[in-house]
């Protein structure tokens, strides 16, 4: 699927996958037309002109497009350039359910959340180098930091002493942050070192880096 959007406006997206199918010499009782206009939910636009579909639907049509000689492998260049909100997350959705149809998807975006929120294995290039290649979750384990925000049973007038090592910050009467490396020091100690102060832990989340935090920090190493 290119990133420009190309079709044909005198055509309706029922004719257009029909003849897509055609140059890919798909015989007539082997498409699969209907199917891929519901799948990409377009189904009750199938025979209005593609002229007057929306800038969504008629990215939605290229996904169908591209899935017509039902290829192994699909490609996706930045299926969701120009897209409000809504149309991505229903973009996102089609991606994922074509995966579980056994599709494998190679996805290219500038978009690194989208990247980090449906590839199970992502590479960075940059300069026209692969600077690395390898699963999602080993490349956010490159990140140097993480943090535990912690909301406390009563405010915090004094630290405990086994905390003050992990440099914590106080946010609030009862708020207190600790960024720490996971490589070198487990949640679980900052997490005992508070109750071990004496206070009771109200709630805690934990706040990681991105994908996009990766990708600068790779880069700017580079």
């Amino acid at each position: 699927m290119p990133q420009e959007i190309n079709y044909d406006p005198f055509f309706t997206p029922e004719k257009l996958l029909d003849i897509q199918a055609g140059l890919y010499g798909v015989p007539a009782k082997e498409r699969r037309t209907a199917e891929l206009l519901a799948l990409v939910g377009l189904k009750d636009q199938a025979k209005s002109y593609t002229r007057a579909l929306s800038g969504g639907m008629k990215r939605r049509l290229m996904v169908a497009k591209a899935m017509v000689h039902s290829p192994p492998i699909l490609v996706l260049d930045e299926p969701t350039a120009g897209v409000d909100v809504e149309l991505r997350q229903q973009m996102w959705q089609n991606v994922r359910d074509l995966n579980r149809r056994g599709v494998t998807i190679l996805l290219t975006t500038h978009y690194l959340q989208e990247a980090e929120e449906l590839c199970d294995r992502i590479a960075i290039i940059d300069h026209g180098r692969i600077i690395v290649d390898e699963a999602k979750e080993d490349m956010l384990s490159r990140l140097d930091s993480k943090e535990i925000v912690f909301r406390l049973d009563r405010p915090v007038d004094l630290i405990p002493e086994a905390l003050r090592r992990f440099n914590p910050q106080i946010l609030s009467p009862n708020g207190l942050s600790v960024s720490y490396c996971p490589r070198d020091i487990d949640a679980g100690q900052i997490i005992a070192a508070v109750q071990g102060g004496g206070y009771q832990i109200a709630d805690l989340s934990t706040v990681q880096g991105s994908l996009e935090d990766v990708f600068l920090q790779m880069t700017s190493n580079g």
